[in-house]
């Protein structure tokens, strides 16, 4: 506004009246039919991935209308889908002097729907107002080549949003031919008009009623308003196609009833092997143009459906079907391919014998044959089996299964499968895989362990040649290898004899039995079926007495030897093919039986091996190292042994260290026949050592692996000091244990304040595991310094400090004393006893001796001694003096023998002793001491006044302490407590009197209805009585008391509801409410030595209605606390 005044004008914003509904109307071609249908109704239709009614039957999204046909040959059509439309989206934006324009080329088309409106349309004038506005639009067609106006359409309104509108036109021209939009309103040059013009598509349109026979279609009408400027997606969830499955087949209870005679009926099943049958013989999507049912091995698709069917752990707690098939084929690709994707969720594969195509899966099955030295044919170079095995890179123990999810919107989940074992072994080595057609996590998981175990657990591949022989099996087909050189004993041979009657047989080799356990032979029936029976007993090698001998088994008919041992080496043939000379190649795969129940069932098994020479050597033990120091570099010897005697086993090692990446890096590797070796010329740094057995057939046992590093040591972490008699012992502990290091000791009286003069200022002790510091100048009840530091051959650590003292046990010290008085020359001499022979003798004696040891030291001793005997007792009292050499040194001692020892003043004629010792106790008339350890002092008096005992606890009947007390625990009567008190912990009491807070609280009397109990107006009275007068004065706080009664304007009615509060019966406050609340708060002082203060607080209802009242009260809340100003203001 200026100077001159005037007056504002807030813009005004016209509302928007351009909204477009489009309904979409599409048809779904489903699947080839017929099939089930859906799943669950209108929850099985999904709209932009939202169900259109949820589980409890509640719509998510209006307006749908679903129509389905199921795909059969004679099915009518959609009703409401009477014509079908292809749009064209075109989305582009139509300008004034730029029409847009197609062509029409679709010769069989009845009308055309042009779809098209604006982005935004509103004008805004020169006061902010946004106002309607309006665009014109011309839809042109060629006819003759000239362009004819069909449609002149205006926009008129407001929309801030995109709006759209649809046309259509008949009676097109011959194809082909042009269509355009025109815009004819001028384009916009400023931002004040937004009219801008879009074609969004057009659309062909047939008019017929399709009825789309053998195709399962959908039809959907939704209104596209409720999805924006979403693109409009749908998802249905169907059963799939119905399928021919036996006759005796229930697809529900997926159960088989009776005997198949191999007829089939239509049903919907997900049973893989019946959805494979259904693709192979399909004309139409299927194979069956290429290959008929009677090419097909129905029964060997019945045997692998059953082993679909059955049940197992889900992995949930639950079971379910082995295997399932959910698979939508939407686009087109090879049949090889699609048939092994088929073949791979039943772990099988597709095999042509020579007739049809049958399948072979990879599940525990009957052998076939037996194959052993006897029946292949022998190679020039004497090598009937030759083996391969599968590289390292191949075999995998980490799987990433992709699977179609459910539970997360039927979208692409993984499955991480592993097998830690592997992993700790050989390092990870991921694969990553599609399991097609699965829906269940648990049979992803079960997809992707058989992939690792298969990978893992057949890795040898055997080839070899036979004759004729070689046509009693197929590829897929379940054979024994018995390999006498591979197993290092004879296992299989020619019969060539029989004694039906002994049930003896007389075999090509000899055969040596164990010990224990049972053997099995197995044989070849009439049938041509191995047969196993027990191997009762061996004479002479050849001649074998079986339990049985099956019917047919003929002379040179081929056994094979089952060892309780020893592993029955099974593979399964996946080649046979015809060489020149007329005998036929094998290749068979290991198969390993024990893997189904291992995937399936979570089983697990300890594998017995399949040679007696080949034996996977033991692991090593008890693996060391010691590291040596050589000129400036180190070695390391490393030494282990083995838990038993093994032959021909050789030792692999690899020494890696530890890199600054954090990685290992490989320093050597070395063989050896010994059971140590040493690494030289190593430098320092953390190495880790792996040493592993190999036999002479190049198997590994497992490694066994050890740490060390070539440093110097890290310092002690403590020093364990053990006290003694003139002595302590200084023990130090590492942290992490090492068998290298050893301590170096110092040792001082005095403590070194800078720890890096150790060597100059303290005195070594020497280099051990501990040390006893031991020396009569140890004396109890003073600190020594010990300064510990660990060494190796690298180096030194740092020095850790330790103080201790010497044992200050009193008593042990006498008898310390004892031991070294009684082993001294002086005091054998004055205790030794002289034999007096009679009663009541006495005897003087005077000694002096002088002499020099064997180390050629001087000793010398005087003393004297008198000895009594009376009534058989032995008495002696006497005194001496000696210097005597001893491991310390020299040692001077003054011993006196006597029941009594007294020292007395005889000055003015005293004669009390100031000194006596007298049996085991001392008697001293004063005392003054320096320094004073004793594990008891008690004061005279019965009881004594004062006492402190070893376990620390002093007894007094009246103490004054004027200084500090620093007490843990303990128990105070009535204590007074002159000053302040900082408790910095919890305060427990049962009572407290003074200055505290005190509160009470309580809800006002209601009537209630006598029905229900229900509140409905207050009344009554609360009484609070303060009885305990203080020595100071305090305040009585009331917080507010808010009440209020009610007022009803329609009929004047009125409810009151009157507080009252009286101090020691005087009334101090009164106040009513009816509609507008009411609150009542106070602060009252209370004096000290006021005595009882009683408050009484009234509450009443009232109304000049007829029926019962209506009011509310809060609850009463009254506090008592110290009256003080200090430390708080109000302004």
């Amino acid at each position: 506004m200026g100077k001159g005044g005037g007056k504002g004008h807030t813009p005004r914003e016209a509302p928007d009246n351009l909204k477009s509904t489009q309904l979409l109307s599409v048809i779904d071609a489903i699947s080839e039919g017929p099939i089930e249908g859906p799943v669950n109704g209108l929850q099985s239709v999904l709209v932009n991935q939202t169900p259109v009614v949820d589980r409890d039957g509640n719509t998510n999204i209006h307006g749908v209308k679903v129509v389905y046909r199921v795909g059969e040959q004679e099915q009518t059509p959609l009703e409401g889908f009477e014509s079908s439309g292809a749009e064209t989206v075109l989305g582009v934006q139509v300008k004034y002097d730029n029409p847009v324009t197609r062509t029409i080329t679709a010769a069989n088309i009845d009308r055309l729907r042009f779809t098209f409106g604006v982005q935004s349309l509103v004008e805004a004038n020169s006061k902010g107002d946004r106002n309607p506005t309006s665009v014109r639009l011309l839809i042109q067609i060629q006819r003759d080549g000239v362009w004819v106006t069909e449609k002149d359409i205006t926009i008129n309104g407001k929309t801030t949003t995109q709006y759209l509108a649809s046309v259509m036109v008949n009676n097109l021209p011959p194809r082909p031919f042009g269509i355009r939009m025109v815009r004819v309103t001028a384009d916009s040059t400023t931002d004040q008009l937004q009219n801008n013009t879009v074609w969004s598509s057009y659309t062909e349109i047939i008019d017929v009623r399709q009825r789309y026979p053998n195709t399962a279609v959908i039809g959907l009408q939704v209104e596209s308003e409720q999805f924006g400027s979403q693109q409009v997606t749908r998802n249905y969830h169907f059963f799939g196609r119905i399928i021919q499955v036996p006759s005796n087949y229930d697809p529900v209870a997926r159960t088989y009833s009776g005997i198949w005679d191999g007829t089939l009926k239509p049903a919907y099943s997900n049973n893989p092997a019946w959805c494979l049958w259904d693709m192979l013989t399909h004309p139409r999507y299927g194979m069956g143009q290429r290959i008929g049912a009677a090419d097909v091995d129905r029964w060997a698709l019945y045997a692998i459906g059953q082993y679909c069917d059955q049940m197992v752990p889900d992995g949930f707690g639950g079971t379910e079907p082995r295997m399932t098939f959910n698979a939508y084929l939407a686009q087109q690709r090879k049949a090889w391919d699609v048939l092994t994707d088929f073949c791979s969720a039943m772990r099988c594969m597709p095999v042509w014998n020579g007739q049809r195509l049958t399948f072979v899966q990879d599940r525990p099955s009957d052998t076939v044959w037996t194959y052993t030295r006897s029946n292949v044919v022998m190679p020039d170079e004497g090598t009937p089996f030759r083996y391969s095995f599968s590289a390292r890179k191949d075999r995998h123990n980490a799987v990433e299964v992709n699977w179609t999810d459910p539970d997360n919107g039927w979208q692409t989940s993984t499955e991480l499968v592993e097998d830690t074992v592997a992993i700790s072994h050989y390092g990870r080595n991921l694969v990553k895989m599609d399991a097609f057609g699965c829906t269940s996590r648990g049979q992803a998981h079960r997809a992707g362990l058989w992939l690792i175990k298969t990978e893992l657990l057949e890795t040898q591949t055997v080839d070899f040649s036979v004759g004729a022989e070689g046509l009693r099996h197929v590829p897929g087909d379940v054979i024994e290898v018995c390999d006498e050189d591979y197993a290092g004993i004879s296992l299989g041979g020619r019969i060539l004899s029989i004694d039906r009657d002994r049930r003896i047989l007389t075999l090509d080799r000899e055969i040596t039995l164990p010990s224990s356990g049972t053997t099995l032979i197995s044989l070849v029936d009439g049938e041509g079926s191995p047969v196993s029976v027990d191997v009762q007993s061996v004479t002479d090698g050849v001649q074998v007495q079986v339990s049985r001998i099956p019917d047919g088994v003929a002379e040179y008919s081929v056994w094979g030897l089952k060892l309780p041992s020893l592993r029955q080496r099974l593979f399964r043939c996946v080649a046979v093919r015809e060489n020149d000379d007329g005998t036929y190649a094998i290749t068979a795969v290991q198969h390993v039986p024990e893997k189904e129940s291992i995937v399936d069932n979570g089983a697990s098994f300890d594998p017995q091996p399949g040679t007696i020479h080949g034996t996977v050597p033991p692991a090593i033990q008890h693996l060391t190292t010691e590291i040596l120091a050589e000129e400036g570099q180190y070695q390391v010897l490393a030494r282990w042994d083995t838990p038993r005697v093994v032959k021909g086993v050789s030792f692999s090692l690899r020494l890696n260290v530890a890199a600054e990446d954090g990685s290992d890096r490989l320093v050597s590797s070395a063989g050896t026949p010994d059971t140590q070796y040493r690494f030289r010329g190593l430098t320092p740094g953390r190495y880790t050592l792996s040493v592993r057995a190999v036999n002479s057939q190049g198997q590994q046992g497992d490694p066994a692996s050890t740490q060390f590093s070539i440093s110097a040591p890290a310092a002690p972490s403590f020093i364990e000091l053990t006290p003694g008699y003139f002595q302590i012992t200084a023990t130090p502990r590492q942290a992490v244990y090492d068998p290298t290091v050893q301590y170096e000791f110092w040792f001082s009286d005095a403590q070194i304040t800078d720890i890096h003069q150790v060597e100059n200022a303290a005195r070594y002790l020497g280099t051990a595991l501990y040390w006893i510091a031991a020396s009569v100048n140890i004396r109890p009840g003073r600190d020594y310094y010990f300064y510990i530091r660990a060494v190796n051959q690298v180096g030194k650590s740092a020095f850790v400090e330790a103080t201790g003292q010497a044992s200050n046990d009193a008593a042990g010290y006498l008898d310390f004393f004892k031991g070294q008085i009684t082993e001294s020359h002086l005091g054998k001499e004055l205790l030794e006893k002289v034999e007096l022979t009679e009663d009541n003798a006495s005897r003087l004696d005077e000694f002096s001796k002088e002499w020099q040891d064997a180390n050629g030291k001087w000793n010398a001793m005087w003393g004297v001694k008198i000895e009594q005997t009376e009534d058989g007792r032995h008495y002696v009292a006497g005194l001496g003096l000696s210097m005597e050499d001893t491991p310390d040194g020299k040692a001077s001692q003054f011993l006196v023998a006597a029941d009594r020892i007294a020292f007395i003043n005889p000055q003015n004629g005293n004669q009390t002793p100031g000194f006596v010792m007298q049996g085991d106790q001392i008697f001293m008339n004063e005392a003054f001491l320096k320094y004073l350890s004793a594990p008891t002092i008690t004061s005279g008096g019965n009881p004594p006044a004062f006492s402190l005992t070893p376990d620390g606890r002093l007894t007094a009947k009246n103490a004054d302490i004027s200084g500090h007390i620093n007490a843990i625990s303990g128990a105070l009567n009535n204590v007074v407590i002159a000053e302040d008190c900082t408790i910095q912990g919890t305060l427990r009491a049962e009572r407290i009197l003074g200055d505290i807070v005190k509160a009470v609280g309580k809800e006002f009397p209601y009537f209630r209805e006598p029905a229900t109990g229900a509140k409905r107006y207050a009344s009554g009275t609360l009484t609070v009585q303060i009885d305990d007068d203080q020595s100071f004065d305090r305040q009585i706080i009331i917080p507010p008391i808010n009440f209020q009664g009610s007022y009803y304007g329609r009929n004047d009615t009125w409810d009151t509801c009157t507080l009252e509060v009286r101090r020691n019966g005087a009334l101090i406050y009164s106040g009513t409410s009816s509609s507008v609340p009411e609150s009542y708060g106070a602060t009252l002082d209370m004096p000290a030595g006021g005595g009882i203060v009683t408050l009484t607080f009234s509450v009443s209802t009232r109304g000049n209605s007829t029926g019962w009242p209506n009011s509310r009260i809060s609850d009463l809340i009254l506090m008592v606390v110290k009256k003080s100003t200090a430390g708080i203001g109000i302004s």
